[in-house]
C-alpha cells in the first residue's frame, strides 16, 4: 500500500508539471535478470523505486515502456503488499517477488487507471513491473527467479554488465 498512499497535492502537482512523464526525472536503470524453469535468462533495465515518493509514483504518467524496461520496487522488509493502477496509463505485468528472489505471483496485463487492489498473495521483498504481456511472451512464470542485489543473488554475467 506504500505506493498508493500519497497526498493529492503531490499527484496533482506531478501531473500539472508533467514530472511523472518527464524522462529527466526517471532513475538510472539497473540490471535485473529473470531465470525461467527452462534455464532461459531474461534481462531487464529496471529503474529502482526506493524512496517513499518513488514507491508512490511508480510508473504513473508513462505512455510507453520498452520491452526490456521495468521498475523494481524495493522494500525494507518482506510482507504482504498491495498495488493498484490508479494514474498508470499503460498495461503492466506485476511480478511479486519473495526474499529469495522467487516470483510468487504474476498479475498479467494489469489494467490502466484501475483502482482495484492487486494483493501480493504472500510476503514480498520486491515487485517488478514490466510491459504488459511480456511475462507470457517470454514464458516467465510463478517460481522463476529474479536476480538483483536486493535478493543477494546477482549472476556473474549480470555483475560484469551492470
Amino acid at each position: 500500500m506504500v505506493r498508493f498512499v500519497c497526498a493529492g497535492l503531490v499527484v496533482f502537482f506531478g501531473f500539472v508539471t508533467g514530472a511523472f512523464a518527464d524522462p529527466a526525472t526517471w532513475a538510472r536503470p539497473e540490471s535485473v535478470v529473470i531465470t525461467d524453469s527452462k534455464g532461459g535468462e531474461h534481462f531487464f533495465n529496471a529503474e529502482l523505486a526506493v524512496a517513499p515518493d518513488e514507491l508512490t509514483r511508480g510508473l504513473m504518467g508513462r505512455t510507453d515502456l520498452a520491452d526490456d524496461a521495468g521498475m523494481l520496487f524495493v522494500f525494507e522488509n518482506a510482507r504482504e503488499r498491495s498495488f493498484w493502477m490508479r494514474d498508470t496509463l499503460i498495461f503492466l505485468d506485476i511480478l511479486f517477488i519473495d526474499e529469495e528472489g522467487r516470483i510468487i505471483k504474476i498479475q498479467e496485463n494489469a489494467k490502466p487507471k484501475d483502482e482495484t487492489q492487486i494483493p501480493s498473495g504472500g510476503p514480498v521483498l520486491g515487485v517488478l513491473e514490466i510491459k504488459g504481456g511480456r511475462a507470457a511472451a517470454l514464458g516467465i512464470q510463478v517460481g522463476d527467479t529474479v536476480h538483483h542485489n536486493l535478493f543477494g543473488n546477482v549472476l556473474d554475467a549480470q555483475a560484469n554488465n551492470p
